[in-house]
């Protein structure tokens, strides 16, 4: 018996002293806390005052029908297992029991094994039940939709499109650009579905190449290849039961594509190197940056994988198509940063975070989380003001594969987004120079740039530049 079972408590609900004092003897002897009660009532108020893992209970009693005390118990201790006991043993008795919300049913007389193994099954599934509910409530930390943050009607309906799909078995496709929280979204959708207290495992098809990925996917058997010195389960085996997330799935290989989609339909599977099949029961969320239906059109995907994967596609829109929400976003990362870092930033300024809104956000929510680490930890005040993000909001634009835009239109946006940030840097630079030359008086330098004085003045308060501030400038005069 695990030590889990050896701290289980019982209580024992009969008017028979014999049945009482055998069957704690029974349970005590290994490892069990027993009590017990000789009439109804009794046994119902301690039912109810104890905590009590299990209540074997005795059908007919004296004082008091042993079902009413079993739909007391149900309905106020929902949580205490009861098994049923009795000398009148019939289908109807047992069928009724079990409706009511008994666990297991005993006919007297019963032997000590028979007893043992009645018990021990219902205190382990018990023990698998709450097992079951704390890895659930794990996952809903991990997977809360509180993390996914926003109000925009786009997102509600991707809301509402998980909230159908999720209790289901049926296959899903998120299909968003990168950044956008396919995963977060992926975890979600496990945590609602009937599979929540099985494994959630995400490949990422990006990571390995096909051979490596094939022995990730199926496992392989010793021997199979160089270096495969043991048998290895592979994630259909690992994740049997539960979900399993495909990310990037457009980047499998045509071989690799065919045997998923023999996994699909067959539910069977063959380790690299095995000469047997192997069964799995896996739910399967797939997820895509790129459109696959075009890439099945030009025979790179597999058509009849694709239809396989986009039973049920969700869209994940892009940031910039609900810029709504960047501010609590921002807000949200914000947050997290400060208590993670133990800094003190309580916001942005409203011209900083207009730039943050009206930024196109190729990386998206992956992106604007790390602009605001980034920022949080360059702040050196209470707020990020509008000179912070301008020193440190451009080099963002430096990260890669997300700073490409996917279509003209995104193109064009950011040629003009470009031409802005790097015409500002210049018009700033410029106005301090005109400045540092005139020693900080702001008459002389919009003469001596060729502007009148409130066209310049204008420029000053744009990039929060004050005479001052220059490192070159003495007490200004007007």
């Amino acid at each position: 018996m695990s030590p889990k079972l050896k701290t289980a408590s019982v209580l024992i609900i009969d008017d028979e002293q014999s049945i009482r004092r055998g069957t704690s003897q029974i349970l005590s002897e290994i490892g069990y806390l027993v009590e017990s009660c000789a009439s109804g009532l009794d046994g119902l108020n301690e039912a109810l005052s104890g905590n009590y893992d299990l209540i074997l209970l005795d059908i007919k009693l004296p004082d008091i029908d042993g079902m009413e005390i079993l739909k007391t118990i149900c309905q106020k201790q929902p949580d205490t297992f009861v098994i049923m006991m009795t000398g009148f043993a019939t289908v109807e008795n047992a069928v009724k029991a079990l409706k009511i919300g008994a666990y297991d049913y005993l006919s007297k007389p019963f032997s000590s094994d028979e007893l043992i193994i009645a018990v021990n099954k219902a205190i382990e599934y018990k023990t698998l039940k709450a097992d079951n509910l704390t890895l659930r409530q794990q996952l809903y930390q991990q997977y809360d939709f509180k993390k996914i943050v926003g109000e925009h009607p786009r997102l509600k309906e991707t809301f509402a499109a998980i909230s159908k799909v999720a209790p289901t078995d049926t296959t899903v496709l998120l299909d968003g650009e990168s950044g956008t929280g396919k995963e977060l979204f992926a975890g979600y959708i496990h945590t609602l579905s009937r599979r929540a207290s099985h494994q959630f495992i995400v490949a990422d098809c990006n990571t390995f190449s096909g051979s490596l990925l094939e022995s990730e996917l199926f496992g392989h058997v010793k021997g199979a290849f160089t270096g495969a010195i043991q048998n290895k389960a592979g994630i259909f085996e690992t994740a049997n039961g539960g979900t399993l997330f495909l990310d990037e799935v457009a980047n499998l290989s045509l071989e690799i594509q065919g045997k998923l989609l023999r996994v699909m339909e067959s539910h069977e599977y063959k380790p690299v190197g095995a000469s047997r099949v192997k069964k799995t029961d896996v739910r399967i969320i797939s997820a895509t940056n790129r459109d696959l239906k075009k890439m099945a059109e030009a025979g790179e995907f597999r058509s009849d994988l694709y239809y396989r994967l986009n039973v049920f596609p969700i869209y994940l829109p892009p940031l910039r198509e609900r810029k709504s929400d960047i501010p609590k976003l921002a807000y949200h990362f914000l947050r997290l940063v400060c208590k993670n870092t133990g800094k003190k930033v309580d916001g942005f300024s409203d011209d900083a975070m207009e730039m943050m809104v009206n930024h196109n956000w190729p990386g998206n929510i992956r992106q604007l989380k790390n602009v605001v680490e980034r920022l949080v930890i360059m702040s050196d005040q209470d707020v990020v003001n509008y000179n912070c993000m301008q020193s440190n909001f451009e080099i963002d634009r430096r990260s890669g594969k997300d700073s490409v835009p996917n279509n003209l239109a995104g193109l064009k946006s950011f040629k003009r987004e470009l031409l802005t940030r790097e015409y500002d840097k210049v018009e700033k630079a410029f106005l301090q120079k005109a400045l540092a030359a005139e020693n900080g008086n702001i008459s002389r330098a919009s003469r001596r740039v060729g502007m009148q004085r409130p066209n310049f003045s204008t420029l000053l308060k744009k990039y929060h530049l004050s005479p001052a501030a220059d490192k070159n400038t003495t007490s200004p005069t007007n």
